[in-house]
């Protein structure tokens, strides 16, 4: 009776323990796994790799950030609590942990370095995208103090070579194989070129095929040390095959004479997609009432002296920044192709209104709907 009282105790002592070994059997591997799993991701947090991403940025009101200094005594203000907006695309380097979430995220682009920058460095690239910007303010400037009827004028800069063009079969002595972003043009076939429209006149009369001798020199060098000379075959510009060109996208180094002071903080940001927030921003703050009416107004574009609002880039990541910082109405180029248009509105769905404009008068005329004021008659 003792044994068969005992029996069923023993019984069941040995199929909680092989039970408890069958559960460590495969709870080792499953631990092990798992610790596995989490080591790759921190190592693949922690791992810079050759890839950038374009990516969703940040949306600012361009108002608080404007500022007017010397001469600026009789100009009266007039801010508005709905300022626009300005936005931008983050295009930082990737670690793998983020390369990998950006290959499944349609709302980031993953490129390569030379993808990214071609044959500039990072360097080169940041560097230029600081000019750009400075280059939007100063235009935006222009623009809206010219609209508003002040005495203003608009001075060439040296000619600093943002980008080189290469043609189907580029030939040793191209632009694109001896010229290099960052190099300032000082003269051609011994005419100084000091400034664009300098240069544009010494090239009357040139044809395809014609070799120059360029006077270079690298921004922000010791002249004495990084002059030199070189010789370019011209080209044919890829738009308009009847037009000869060094081979060069020139940086836009224009600058304002204006009656006073204007600042706008923009910090490390760089390129010229806000001048059309710009210009809007100036036109708002320096006139009566509101131009953007009862809506929370965003705007990117470009802007050139006379008006005209030019094509920028990663406008899908931009489209839904604007949409996450809650705006109601997003002002884009015309010009953007309609691919990106339709990419940009995909993206958001119906809760941002999306207005391509090709001017100014375009954009406050689109404003108007919404409520915006008129600019005063100059």
């Amino acid at each position: 009776m003792i044994g068969d009282a005992h029996l069923p105790i023993a019984m069941g002592h040995g199929e909680k323990h092989g039970t408890s070994s069958r559960r460590l059997w495969w709870a080792l591997p499953m631990l092990t796994v798992s610790w596995l799993v989490l080591l790759t991701v921190i190592v693949a947090g922690a791992t810079t790799i050759e890839r950038w991403e374009t990516a969703p940025g940040s949306v600012d009101a361009v108002s608080p950030r404007l500022g007017f200094g010397t001469g600026a005594g009789e100009v009266t203000r007039y801010p508005s609590d709905n300022s626009v907006r300005f936005v931008t695309a983050y295009g930082s380097q990737l670690t793998a942990l983020e390369g990998f979430v950006g290959w499944v995220d349609d709302d980031i682009v993953v490129e390569t370095k030379i993808e990214r920058f071609g044959e500039r460095s990072p360097v080169e690239q940041r560097r230029l995208g600081f000019q750009a910007m400075v280059g939007a303010k100063q235009i935006a400037e222009y623009v809206a103090l010219k609209r508003l009827g002040y005495e203003v004028a608009l001075n060439y800069g040296s000619v600093v070579v943002e980008q080189v063009i290469c043609d189907d079969d580029p030939t040793p002595d191209s632009a694109c194989k001896v010229l290099n972003p960052g190099d300032v043009i000082e003269s051609l076939a011994g005419t100084p070129t000091p400034t664009l429209d300098v240069l544009v006149k010494a090239m009357e009369g040139r044809r395809v095929g014609d070799v120059v001798e360029l006077v270079v020199n690298t921004l922000n060098s010791n002249p004495t040390e990084t002059r030199r000379t070189e010789k370019v075959r011209l080209i044919a510009s890829p738009d308009d095959p009847k037009r000869t060109i060094i081979g060069i996208v020139p940086a836009d180094t224009r600058t304002v004479d204006v009656p006073f002071e204007v600042d706008i903080s923009t910090d490390s940001i760089g390129g010229p997609s806000a001048g059309l927030a710009f210009t809007l921003a100036l036109l708002d703050d320096l006139t009566p009432g509101n131009l953007m009416g009862t809506a929370e107004v965003a705007a990117t574009g470009t802007i050139a002296e006379d008006g005209v609002v030019g094509a920028i880039g990663a406008l899908r990541q931009k489209a839904v920044a604007v949409e996450q910082n809650g705006a109601d109405v997003f002002l884009v180029p015309k010009s953007q192709t309609a691919e990106e248009i339709a990419s940009a509105r995909a993206a958001v769905g119906s809760s941002l209104t999306i207005i391509p404009v090709g001017t100014l008068d375009e954009a406050l005329a689109a404003l108007k709907k919404y409520g915006g004021g008129s600019l005063p008659a100059s």
